[in-house]
């Protein structure tokens, strides 16, 4: 069995390494403008993006850049559809100017986190994206509420895993808080992609099979050590016989 999975990173985030990140993967999340970046940043990585083949997809956020947008809230639907709505318009305005398409989406930090538990949240989010354009791809753990969300609005799901976090026996990743949240080994993640590829299965922190499906891969571009770990990854990648490729809208 051939084995085709997108790599995605979250980009035009401030790190000082995207350029090396965007010769190693094929999809870039770029923040825009409320956890991090601004028009000028965004017209940057799109720009850069182009250059290199790179997909590109909105990565909105909760306004909240003293947190960077890792900071839970809670605030009406509307607000919400607003917001997604606002961040995912100016992104494709500044795509369009530079004659880029925009591939996908995917919300960022505790949006996205509570997105997966929240099916109301998860419902403004996708009907947010499905107003602007029905098109993208919507990024998404497989089990949770934002896939869900996004089938019910029509929209196409790419189901992520994470090749630099751990998981909890739900399911979930470790919290940040905690020391275990982050997997710094290259090459013990490489084992673990495969086998998520593989066999649908990741081993918890606690020791359980958990059940995923993976069809985009996200690193972080804030970790430090991503390119290092970008660039391994992906040689054991591709050295195992898988193929780094951009997920395609059937829409």
């Amino acid at each position: 069995m051939k084995l085709i999975v997108d790599l995605n990173a979250d980009l035009g985030e401030g790190s000082g390494h995207d350029d090396e990140l965007f010769e190693l993967i094929s999809s870039a999340n770029i923040a825009t403008g409320f956890h991090a970046g601004d028009s000028d940043t965004m017209h940057a990585a799109v720009s850069t993006a182009k250059e290199h083949g790179v997909a590109v997809g909105a990565h909105p956020s909760f306004f909240d850049r003293e947190n960077f947008g890792r900071k839970e809230q809670k605030i009406g639907n509307e607000e919400v559809f607003d917001a997604v709505a606002y961040q995912l318009g100016i992104f494709q305005a500044i795509a369009s100017a530079l004659d880029v398409r925009p591939n996908h989406v995917k919300p960022h930090g505790a949006l996205y986190n509570m997105a997966v538990r929240d099916a109301e949240l998860a419902d403004v989010i996708a009907r947010a994206i499905a107003s602007v354009d029905a098109q993208l791809i919507l990024f998404a753990p497989d089990s949770g509420e934002l896939a869900r969300a996004g089938e019910a609005h029509e929209l196409q799901i790419a189901r992520e895993v994470f090749a630099d976090r751990n998981y909890l026996n739900d399911g979930w990743l470790v919290p940040r808080t905690r020391p275990d949240a982050l997997l710094h080994d290259p090459k013990k993640a490489a084992q673990r992609v495969l086998r998520m590829l593989r066999e649908g299965k990741v081993r918890s922190v606690e020791g359980r099979d958990v059940d995923v499906r993976g069809e985009t891969i996200c690193v972080h571009g804030d970790t430090p050590g991503a390119v290092e770990f970008a660039r391994e990854l992906r040689t054991q990648l591709e050295h195992e016989g898988v193929r780094i490729c951009v997920p395609k809208s059937t829409r």
